[in-house]
């Protein structure tokens, strides 16, 4: 399953973008950050609501916000179908996922790549999603982190062993290749921003990324 991350989008033609996503088979991932737990600044809602109004696919919203458990009923409003967020940056991870169910979305945990997968190990079995960063969260177009595989690799194999449920996604330096890579350790949801949106046929490297993980 291909996320094309809108992060790297021309918002000018926002609703061209993102209608290159096929809702039978791709994504449409939203990266939130508010300049505090990330150093960036993206946007909020209100774009998470657009996105909802141009695509029928499942809108991945990926919350890179401190204490994000206030603006979870907002993204929720906004349309968004599965919302994810960071371990390192709930004061109360169990009551954060909580109201992201509550409110009837799909409740995603993410771990920046110096966090431990055990540290997230009381939350594995009630996730619908777990996120693995393969760069530090906070810009698009970065390189993918080889040391990655492994935390990947040990998500998989956690997941088998507590019949979890939970997809594994990858976020951060994805393309073609480095897809590749995590699928064969048990990825099934990658993240594409720069590898879409920064070609010259979004169209086109969309769907290379499709094949590459098929």
């Amino acid at each position: 399953m291909a996320a094309a991350s809108i992060l790297s989008a021309d918002f000018a033609r926002l609703a061209e973008a993102v209608a290159i996503a096929d809702p039978a088979r791709d994504w449409v991932h939203c990266d939130v950050m508010d300049n505090h737990f990330v150093p960036n600044l993206t946007f909020g809602p209100l774009v998470v609501g657009a996105v909802r109004r141009f695509t029928t696919a499942l809108v991945d919203t990926h919350l890179m916000i401190e204490d994000p458990v206030t603006l979870v009923p907002e993204f929720r409003r906004a349309g968004a179908d599965q919302i994810t967020v960071h371990l390192e940056a709930c004061h109360d991870p169990g009551a954060t996922l909580a109201a992201v169910r509550a409110g009837g979305a799909r409740a995603g945990l993410a771990l920046k790549p110096d966090t431990p997968l055990a540290q997230a190990e009381r939350w594995l079995a009630e996730l619908d999603l777990l996120l693995v960063m393969t760069v530090e969260p906070g810009f698009g177009g970065q390189a993918f982190m080889p040391g990655m595989i492994e935390k990947i690799r040990a998500a998989a194999a956690w997941r088998t062993t507590h019949g979890a449920r939970y997809l594994i996604e990858v976020d951060g330096g994805i393309a073609p290749e480095t897809g590749r890579r995590c699928r064969e350790v048990g990825a099934e949801v990658f993240v594409a921003g720069h590898a879409i949106y920064g070609q010259s046929d979004p169209s086109a490297a969309l769907a290379a990324l499709r094949q590459a993980i098929a």
